[in-house]
């Protein structure tokens, strides 16, 4: 039986949008969305919250001990030490990623990827990601222990660093040294967005949520909700990704 441990890093500092994880949505802060939604993933061992030392993120504890969850906190940059820190001892065969900046989280395509995950022939990564098929904010994915673990031995020097801080973003980039397996789901929507990043990015979450209400939705609402009505895609339309290299 396969051992898979769901972990959400979080941290309060934010470039573009300061304390954006413990804002108000419908009356409960961003994180507690996520931990809501991880919580109702099938076949995930514990839920764990991943934030740093800094002391900005005690609120960020102690919201999730309100809420029953363990915390681990490790450096504001190396999000992959602190992912590894959280498994500890804990034996896990895989870790499932979730970022607390995804608040509309459907935890049935967690769900399906993890259900997915013990009837390959172990895979290192499997996720949504690559290739793109749902809104950025919405994506999910599963790594095994043992690429975590490599990656962890190999992203030291300095070029490479900031891998560390996206966790499985070298995965994704080189695939020539992981295997990487992608869940594709129908139609593409990866030109959507609905990650929190900005406060353009908070005003649409906040118009989804008021329609389809204080739940994690399921992945086609938001689309049809979006597809439907192009003022909510202009929301945060001219709101740019950031690069890797920033952080």
């Amino acid at each position: 039986m396969q051992r898979v441990m769901g972990v959400i890093q979080a941290r309060s500092g934010s470039s573009r949008l300061p304390g954006k994880v413990l804002l108000p949505l419908a009356g409960r802060p961003v994180l507690e969305w996520v931990i809501r939604a991880a919580k109702e993933v099938h076949g995930l061992e514990e839920v764990i919250v991943a934030t740093t030392t800094e002391p900005g993120d005690d609120e960020v504890e102690n919201l999730a001990v309100r809420l029953g969850v363990r915390t681990v906190r490790g450096s504001v940059d190396d999000v992959l030490g602190r992912f590894l820190k959280a498994v500890d001892g804990l034996q896990a065969d895989a870790i499932a990623r979730f970022t607390s900046d995804c608040p509309l989280l459907d935890p049935e395509v967690a769900s399906v990827v993890l259900g997915a995950w013990p009837a390959l022939p172990s895979p290192y990564t499997l996720s949504t990601v690559s290739p793109p098929c749902l809104p950025r904010g919405l994506d999910a994915e599963i790594a095994s222990m043992a690429a975590l673990e490599r990656l962890a031995t190999h992203l030291t020097t300095p070029e490479l660093l900031h891998h560390r801080t996206h966790v499985t973003s070298y995965l994704y980039t080189h695939p020539q040294d992981f295997a990487v397996l992608g869940v594709t789901v129908h139609p593409d929507a990866s030109d959507l967005r609905v990650t929190l990043d900005t406060r353009e990015d908070l005003a649409l979450i906040e118009a989804l949520v008021e329609r389809l209400g204080d739940r994690p939705p399921a992945w086609r609402e938001v689309v049809s909700s979006l597809r439907k009505d192009a003022s909510l895609v202009s929301i945060n339309a001219g709101v740019k990704q950031k690069h890797l290299e920033e952080g």
